[in-house]
C-alpha cells in the first residue's frame, strides 16, 4: 500500500513537469518577444528623427490578418481532434491550417510588394529600413511555422505506425498561435505608429 502511494505521487510529479520540448519552445518565444520589443522600440525612437517617411497599410494586410486569425482557430480545432483521436477530422483541419498558412504568406508578399512599389524601400530613409527588417524576421518565423504545419500535414497522412503523442501537435499549435499574436501586435503597431 505504501509503495503504491509513492508510485502514484511520482506519476503526479511527472505530470506537473513541463515537457522539454515545450520548455524549449517557451524559452525561444521569450527571446523572440524581446527581439521584437527591441525592434519596435527602436522604430519609435528613430521615427522622431528628421527625414522619416511613413507608409500606408496595404489592404492585403487586412486580409492576411483575417486569414491568420482563422488559421489559429483551425489549428486549435485540429489539436482537439488529435487529442480525441478523430484522425479524419484532424487531417482535414491540419490541411486547412497549412493552406491558410500558405495563403497568409502569399497575402503578406502582396502587401509588401505594394509598399515597395509605393517607394518605401530598404535603401531609402525612414520606415523602410525598420519595416523590412521587422517584416523579414517575422517572415522567417512564419515560414518556420508553415514548415511545421507541412510536416504535421505529411505525418497526418503517413501510412507508418501512428503515435498519438500530442506533444508535437501542441508545440506546433502553440508556435502557430504565437506567430498569429506576433503578427497582430505588428499590424496594430504599424497602424498606430504611422
Amino acid at each position: 500500500m505504501i509503495k503504491a502511494i509513492g508510485q502514484n505521487t511520482n506519476v503526479n510529479d511527472q505530470r506537473k513537469k513541463i515537457h522539454p520540448h515545450k520548455f524549449t519552445l517557451w524559452v525561444g518565444l521569450g527571446s523572440i518577444i524581446m527581439m521584437f520589443a527591441g525592434l519596435t522600440s527602436a522604430y519609435i525612437v528613430k521615427r522622431d528623427q528628421g527625414g522619416w517617411t511613413g507608409f500606408t497599410i496595404p489592404r492585403a494586410f487586412w486580409y492576411s490578418t483575417g486569414v491568420i486569425l482563422v488559421s489559429s482557430l483551425t489549428v486549435q480545432m485540429a489539436l482537439r481532434s488529435f487529442k480525441e483521436r478523430e484522425m479524419p477530422r484532424y487531417r482535414n483541419l491540419i490541411t486547412l491550417t497549412a493552406v491558410l498558412g500558405l495563403l497568409f504568406v502569399a497575402l503578406q508578399w502582396m502587401g509588401f510588394r505594394q509598399i515597395w512599389n509605393s517607394g518605401v524601400t530598404f535603401h531609402g530613409s525612414g520606415a523602410g529600413q525598420f519595416l523590412y527588417v521587422i517584416a523579414g524576421l517575422h517572415a522567417v518565423h512564419v515560414m518556420a511555422g508553415v514548415i511545421a504545419l507541412i510536416i504535421m500535414f505529411i505525418k497526418a497522412f503517413s501510412t507508418r505506425i501512428r503515435s498519438y503523442n500530442p506533444v508535437p501537435v501542441e508545440v506546433m499549435s502553440t508556435y502557430w498561435h504565437f506567430v498569429d499574436l506576433l503578427w497582430l501586435y505588428l499590424f496594430i503597431f504599424f497602424m498606430a505608429i504611422n
